[in-house]
């Protein structure tokens, strides 16, 4: 089959968001926040972690920290303790402190609102701070690339790459700006409830006829 060219591939990106958006009218970030300053904590604590378990642990953190100061003034063996279940805990804790101390010194206590101040902040990536500007802010500079959105943007062949930014780099193009937040919740979601890392569930698939199924076996057992 001869490679399809890019603009074939933008007009079926394109179908695969519309059939998504049917498939998960609702879809939205799973993790629980109220504030920006939540969610960037939240983000942090998700690294290598479900969103289930960060909710959790949040649950309780949020109760007890409620400001960048409360982070920044906490006992680092305070902070590990409340978050050891997510794992890593004592990196997230150095990334929480230094972040928070930032936010302190050069925001006046707000989460900033540009990709530029948020990496400055140490202790927060690129995806963090698409996901704090995409969702709390609804700034669409970026795509959130997560374990998810890299298995499904390959599969659905959006892109050859495997590290995040070169994803987000062919991503970009292809997925019209004001859909980029929604574009990673709707990969998000469906990686989760049917395009599973292991033994996909092709067959129910409401984007099956959209998706070449990169680096799957083919053919699709049970088509017709």
């Amino acid at each position: 089959m001869p490679r399809e060219t890019k603009e074939a591939t933008a007009a079926r990106a394109k179908k695969i968001i519309a059939g998504l958006k049917r498939a998960y009218p609702d879809a939205h970030c799973e993790l629980n926040y109220s504030n920006p300053l939540e969610l960037l904590i939240a983000t942090i604590l998700s690294a290598q972690c479900t969103d289930k378990r960060v909710n959790l642990v949040t649950a309780e953190l949020f109760r007890k920290y409620r400001s960048a100061a409360d982070y920044a003034a906490a006992p680092a063996a305070e902070l590990e303790n409340a978050i050891q279940s997510t794992g890593f805990f004592r990196n997230k804790t150095k990334s929480i402190r230094a972040a928070t101390e930032a936010i302190l010194e050069r925001h006046g206590g707000e989460v900033p609102r540009t990709m530029e101040e948020l990496i400055e902040l140490g202790g927060v990536g690129r995806k963090t701070a698409n996901v704090v500007l995409g969702n709390a802010f609804d700034v669409n500079v970026g795509v959130v690339v997560d374990t998810h959105v890299t298995r499904l943007s390959q599969r659905l062949g959006f892109t050859r790459q495997k590290g995040a930014e070169k994803i987000e780099t062919d991503l970009m193009p292809l997925i019209p700006q004001d859909q980029w937040t929604i574009f990673s919740h709707l990969l998000i979601w469906h990686g989760r409830r049917r395009c599973y890392a292991r033994n996909p569930d092709c067959l129910n698939c409401e984007i099956r006829p959209l998706c070449p199924r990169v680096g799957l076996p083919k053919p699709l057992a049970g088509s017709p």
